[in-house]
């Protein structure tokens, strides 16, 4: 995965509780997350949904009243210069196998994951741009409504994350599979790595190798071959960060 030592991540579950604005569950974690970085500009990556302009000026509507500028991608003509200049870089949510195919078709990849972990650009992401921060997108919740080159993702942990994570509920009379036994599903893969249930109002924050889950409402980790085990909010996830060995 090369250098971690510089990377800064803030990886939303959602970017929007019921009945609140947009970002303001996490509000004073995105401001605190961004002046210590000393960011006053973002670039916004808005590939997940495909009214780019609607959705650059909800986001910058919304981090403008928190006190920070935007520049959306699509708005340039040098989509992988911009990466390079950017302060910050924000994805937000959407379908993930549609941004992530417009980071490969737009040769993102490379440059994203050396800005942010090389140069310690700080990285937002929510939803759709947390799945994409991880491993791969094999956990995403969202339906294939195009085919990216890989599902490899940007690899700024090494793990892999299910945002918007839900309990089984044992009174359903659904019998469908519940998000617990999907992932279950997805560990038959000998090479599959932890996946990270978050669930709505909680985000994992990364420091170099330092790793915290916070919110309100924790989440859940899966591992191969071991019982899925609850995560409180404050946890320290810093073990899930060091190198997957051969």
């Amino acid at each position: 995965m090369g250098s971690t030592s510089a990377r800064k991540l803030l990886l939303l579950s959602n970017s929007k509780q019921h009945g609140l604005g947009y970002l303001e569950h996490c509000s004073d974690t995105v401001k605190s997350f961004l002046e210590r970085n000393g960011v006053k500009k973002l670039l916004f990556i808005p590939y997940a949904l495909r009214d780019h302009d609607e959705y650059a000026n909800k986001i910058r509507k919304a981090l403008q009243t928190f006190g920070f500028d935007v520049d959306s991608i699509h708005e340039g003509e040098d989509p992988v210069g911009d990466v390079k200049k950017a302060q910050a870089i924000f994805i937000g949510g959407g379908n993930t196998f549609q941004l992530l195919n417009e980071l490969y078709t737009r040769q993102l990849i490379t440059p994203i994951r050396k800005r942010v972990l090389e140069d310690g650009v700080p990285y937002m992401g929510s939803s759709a741009g947390t799945n994409v921060a991880t491993a791969s997108i094999c956990n995403t919740n969202d339906m294939p409504i195009v085919y990216p080159p890989s599902f490899e993702a940007l690899g700024l942990v090494p793990f892999n994350i299910n945002p918007h994570y839900i309990d089984p509920d044992s009174s359903s009379k659904h019998m469908g599979e519940t998000r617990d036994e999907r992932i279950k599903q997805y560990h038959e893969l000998e090479t599959a790595p932890p996946v990270l249930g978050i669930r709505e109002g909680s985000w994992l924050e990364v420091s170099g190798d330092k790793a915290s889950l916070h919110g309100e409402t924790g989440g859940k980790l899966f591992t191969r071959g071991e019982t899925a085990r609850e995560i409180s909010p404050g946890s320290d996830l810093s073990f899930l960060l060091k190198p997957v060995l051969p």
